[in-house]
């Protein structure tokens, strides 16, 4: 069976491209497309596969604004010829899915959430308030409307939606009226849950992630800050300037760090934070994989991977009172580290292998 895997872009290992690995090796001999690959960004395993890349990789300061193409994308996607393929599995939280399949060809969608800047998450990702608007805010909004429209009209050309968690399966249901199944995401459990679990804790906490509006940093900046304790950053992006200018001399930043850092940091830390909606959110998972509890906004995918009181603490309004609530109420609690694996561990990189294959086979028989 021909066989085609469709990936927004490929310039870093993140969830999705830790899903796309994941499916790379239960399909090691299709063909993979994406909008954009910089050689070297990705493991090994994607790096071995037959990758095609869109006329946008050639386009002028592409590595470093790819994401400024956006407009272009759809006709990028639409161009790349997959008619000849039997079965195409498209890993989509932007415009993978609308892939142009052959008439008979099985097509299913690992949606990792439709897309985030053009529905649920517009106003965080291009800072709408109540300022005037200018030439900008009307070239987004033109932009915007012209991406939901697109999204809606490809919906047609996915046979079956998988959802990365229930959180996604209701926006799916809400953006496109389809329904998907649940599967969720792999997580390096092997790495992250095989080492033995620190008892002795150091003095910080432990943010990390893209410095992405959304994921709202500047918020667990803003509560450290009040609260004096120290707080260790992992990560790097777009807000990094903003953040650093916000942080008094308690709170530092690391970079961006490799997993073997990234463990330590894990298993040392008292309790990692995690102030923004994710649609499921991996570090949460890889925490909670080295014993360590997890502080968390209650909504979104930490729902599904946080058990409040048990794993973490949640907080349920987004403000920096409730942050420092729930940190102030973790510092009264004690948490059993095993267990805190042990709900890590539900979310394996073999329990998703078995569960996608056996997703994709029932609906090509």
């Amino acid at each position: 069976m021909k066989t085609a895997i469709i990936h927004d872009w490929l310039t870093g290992m993140r969830g999705g491209e830790k899903v796309v690995e994941a499916i790379c090796e239960l399909y090691p001999e299709a063909d993979l497309y994406t909008l954009f690959h910089f050689k070297g960004a990705v493991s090994d395993t994607i790096e071995k596969m037959n990758i095609h890349t869109s006329f946008l990789q050639y386009m002028p300061f592409a590595r470093k604004y790819y994401r400024y193409y956006l407009p272009f994308m759809p006709m990028a996607i639409e161009a790349f010829n997959v008619k000849n393929y039997d079965l195409i599995i498209s890993s989509s939280h932007c415009v993978a899915k609308g892939v142009i399949p052959g008439k008979n060809a099985v097509h299913i969608c690992y949606c990792h959430t439709p897309v985030r800047y053009a529905w649920e998450m517009y106003g965080q990702y291009f800072a709408i308030g109540n300022k005037p608007k200018g030439i900008k805010d009307f070239v987004i909004e033109g932009v915007m409307k012209y991406i939901r429209n697109w999204d809606i009209k490809t919906v047609g050309r996915v046979n079956h939606f998988v959802s990365n968690s229930e959180n996604i399966k209701e926006r799916i249901k809400r953006c496109y009226n389809r329904e998907a199944a649940v599967i969720y995401p792999p997580v390096d459990t092997e790495y992250y849950g095989n080492k033995d679990i620190v008892d002795k804790r150091e003095d910080y906490y432990l943010l990390a992630g893209a410095f992405a509006p959304y994921k709202r940093l500047d918020l667990a900046v803003e509560a450290f800050n009040k609260l004096g304790y120290r707080l260790v950053i992992i990560g790097q992006g777009q807000d990094e300037k903003k953040l650093r200018s916000l942080a008094d001399k308690n709170i530092e930043f690391l970079g961006w760090q490799d997993d073997k850092k990234l463990y330590e940091c894990y298993s040392k830390c008292k309790a990692f934070i995690f102030p923004g909606e994710e649609d499921f959110g991996i570090m949460p998972v890889e925490t909670q994989l080295a014993g360590t509890p997890v502080i968390a906004y209650g909504k979104g995918g930490a729902l599904e991977t946080v058990i409040d009181g048990k794993t973490g603490v949640l907080f349920y309004e987004q403000t920096c009172e409730a942050l420092i609530g729930a940190v102030k109420k973790f510092e009264n609690m004690s948490f059993n580290r095993n267990a805190v694996r042990e709900n890590g561990l539900r979310f394996n990189k073999a329990r998703f292998k078995n569960e996608f294959k056996g997703f994709v086979d029932s609906k090509l028989q």
